[in-house]
């Protein structure tokens, strides 16, 4: 019998605020799991950060998506708002670059939220692991 050994990697929130499952978010790529396992956010600050340790592996023309790679090759994508998209990067600032590498808790990007407020974005947060049909995920909320 082969023993097969699995690496982990530990996600976490990257905003401040309230935890919600993927299938609560309003836009149906999450909420179907089209784009893989996860759970979404609901912030209140400004400062969106890293939800895990990894090397940066895109960030968006419009700046409304991070993709990150953790030391075992999951892959974790951070969507910023939906409806983040259609502003074409305004409102948003990022704070990190193509190929750094970052530690949990490292900010990413910075919000302008009364820009989102008067555009009437939705800030809702999810964070997927793309590649999930690999991985066991689990996921759950400390209070």
């Amino acid at each position: 019998m082969t023993e097969m050994k699995y690496e982990s990697c530990s996600i976490y929130a990257p905003v401040n605020g309230k935890c919600i499952s993927i299938n609560a978010v309003n836009d149906p790529m999450f909420s179907a799991k089209k784009l893989g396992e996860g759970v979404a956010f609901q912030g209140e600050d400004n400062i969106v950060c890293a939800p895990c340790d990894g090397k940066i592996l895109m960030i968006a023309a419009t700046k409304h998506t991070i993709g990150f790679e953790c030391e075992n090759n999951t892959e974790v994508l951070l969507h910023i708002g939906l409806g983040t998209v259609n502003l074409n990067g305004a409102g948003l600032k990022p704070l990190v670059k193509e190929g750094d590498t970052v530690k949990a808790g490292t900010p990413v990007m910075e919000i302008d939220r009364d820009y989102m407020k008067y555009n009437k974005v939705d800030l809702t947060t999810p964070v997927v692991i793309t590649n999930s049909y690999a991985y066991n995920v689990e996921t759950y909320h400390e209070k």
